[in-house]
């Protein structure tokens, strides 16, 4: 795993080299961990499947907190503790995970957003790193390319604060897919070095597969 001290040279590299090529510095990056959905075909909450010893969505905060000001999860209304305060509740009704990423938004429009699902286990601070290198002042998001599908994988990106309008002018029209527009804005997408880390588990057999990979490392 990337250790503190890697992120705080590669900060210090990044802003050397942004003083001198005279670049536009980079929003803050927060995260947020996607664990918001009924889980319906999982038949418990996904966020709380204990992959490595503890909640998921809590392994996820906990991962992506060395390369952000802030984690927080995502959940519905019905889900959220007023007592959390690293709980974004989720104000939008039947949008799933955009929903949840309006909210952010909503919570503050001006930082950058790395958003995870809870279903992917078998991320690591590798691929993290990967995508924040990615980054470009002129880039609305970046994400991962989901070879299977070649299109965009929304669910492990960064939204840069600049995509938000884009966001909101969407819902405006009805449409809340966020790799539509991923597509239709031609966001930048990164070949992910370890493949593995984009697979997903929605069904007990989905989950109980990536477990054994995770066991047998």
């Amino acid at each position: 795993m990337i250790v503190a001290g890697y992120i705080i040279r590669r900060t210090i590299i990044l802003a050397a080299h942004m003083v001198k090529e005279g670049k536009i510095k980079m929003p803050v990056l927060k995260g947020l961990v996607l664990a918001g959905g009924d889980s319906a075909r999982m038949g418990v909450d996904k966020g709380l499947i204990d992959y490595h010893g503890m909640p998921q969505q809590d392994y996820l905060v906990q991962l992506l907190a060395p390369f952000t000001v802030q984690t927080y999860i995502s959940k519905r209304s019905n889900q959220f503790a007023e007592d959390n305060q690293n709980v974004i509740r989720d104000v939008y009704t039947d949008l799933g995970p955009f929903g949840g990423i309006l909210s952010a938004f909503q919570s503050d429009p001006e930082c950058a957003w790395f958003v995870i699902a809870c279903d992917f286990p078998l991320v690591n601070s590798e691929a993290i790193a990967q995508l924040i290198d990615a980054r470009r002042d002129t880039s609305y998001a970046v994400s991962f390319l989901d070879e299977r599908a070649l299109m965009p994988e929304p669910w492990i990106s960064i939204l840069e604060p600049k995509i938000y309008p884009i966001l909101l002018d969407y819902l405006k029209r009805g449409r809340s897919s966020l790799r539509g527009i991923l597509v239709d804005y031609n966001t930048p997408l990164i070949r992910i070095k370890n493949k593995d880390v984009l697979l997903n588990a929605n069904t007990p057999e989905e989950s109980e597969k990536l477990r054994q990979i995770i066991q047998g490392r």
